[in-house]
């Protein structure tokens, strides 16, 4: 009897790079884009500008500070994605609290504080109740598209389109100015980053070690199976708007500190800032896929992209049709995805 041999067959190119990335960090290939636009916006600087686009710290440290405002909601809107969700009020609810955060951080020295027996307040009230109007706002989100099956695109956009109205009446089209010194802390040289940070690692670790996270990520992959599986899907999707509210509700405050004013015009289209963040970041709008760490680096890409626009001059009219294109192009390649895993 002759002898078998026993060869291993051998895997083609295309195999063999899939092999190859699949045993990469999921987050390798948007963070390889994140450095070639940080590379093309390099080469654009000195063959434009004639001078570096990444050695530029005052640049640098305003990259990072827009990214760190759009991140903190980013992070509550990858939650919703996840869950088959959108939350267009993010932007509407930072204007809102801001408003309300400021009002009750003025000092004495306010020439028409808008609450004259509440004036020279610790820090920490104007930042709680700003975070608890943010909450409340997402609260409501929660329980309208739980409690009446308003889809969450409708329930988000009366949010949307209220929360703005009650700022506009709040401040009555004013700016709120004079603000302590203690609440414009927060906003002011690291700390919006650091708060960030903080905000991207704890949802991170919930998300991907805690119950939470299991049940979110149960309800977007398959919500029927979810609940036959035992999951109280209502209570769960109340508290996942609850907290994208919240995130908003702390973006707002931090906002507020930075530029040490509350104006209800903040926060203008942060909502699809965040959302293209959450989705180039690898969040699925089918819901089931995403991840804090893909969206932050989603929000930096946004922001090189900007910064970046700027940089070589490109008219902020243009950046916007831009921007548009990015989001479309961001979804169309998530849709195809799904396409092709089906």
């Amino acid at each position: 009897m002759s002898d078998v041999k026993m060869t291993t067959p051998q895997l083609t190119l295309p195999a063999q790079l899939s092999r190859l990335t699949s045993r990469l960090p999921k987050d390798t290939g948007i963070f390889i884009v994140m450095v070639g636009i940080a590379l093309i916006f390099e080469g654009f600087g000195w063959y434009v500008r004639d001078q570096s686009f990444l050695l530029n710290p005052n640049r640098l440290v305003l990259i990072i500070l827009q990214v760190a405002i759009i991140g903190i909601i980013a992070v509550g809107v990858t939650q919703v994605i996840i869950t088959t969700g959108i939350d267009l009020s993010s932007g509407s609810v930072i204007a809102l609290t801001a408003v309300v955060a400021a009002s009750l951080a003025q000092t004495s020295d306010s020439l028409s504080p808008v609450y004259p027996s509440l004036v020279n307040l610790p820090a920490v009230v104007p930042i709680v109740a700003g975070v608890a109007v943010g909450l409340l706002c997402g609260a409501v989100n929660g329980f309208l598209i739980t409690k009446t099956g308003i889809p969450p695109f409708i329930a988000t956009l009366g949010m949307m389109v209220s929360a703005r109205g009650l700022a506009q009446y709040y401040t009555q089209g004013n700016p709120i100015s004079f603000l302590s010194d203690g609440f414009t802390s927060i906003g002011q040289g690291g700390m919006p980053v650091i708060i960030f940070l903080v905000v991207a690692f704890v949802f991170h670790i919930a998300l991907k070690y805690t119950r939470y996270g299991k049940y979110v990520y149960a309800i977007g992959g398959n919500m029927i199976s979810a609940k036959v599986s035992g999951i109280n899907v209502n209570k769960y999707l109340v508290i996942v708007y609850t907290f994208a509210g919240g995130l908003s509700g702390l973006a707002g405050v931090v906002l507020a500190a930075r530029v040490s004013s509350g104006q209800s015009s903040m926060g203008v289209s942060y909502e699809l800032d965040a959302i293209a963040a959450a989705v180039i970041g690898g969040s699925s709008l089918m819901g089931g896929v995403g991840r804090i760490t893909g969206t932050l680096i989603g929000a930096v890409i946004l922001g090189l992209i900007k910064s970046g626009f700027t940089f070589v001059g490109v008219d902020a009219y243009v950046q916007d049709i831009i921007k548009g294109i990015i989001i479309v192009s961001a979804v169309s390649i998530d849709m195809y995805r799904n396409r092709k895993k089906r």
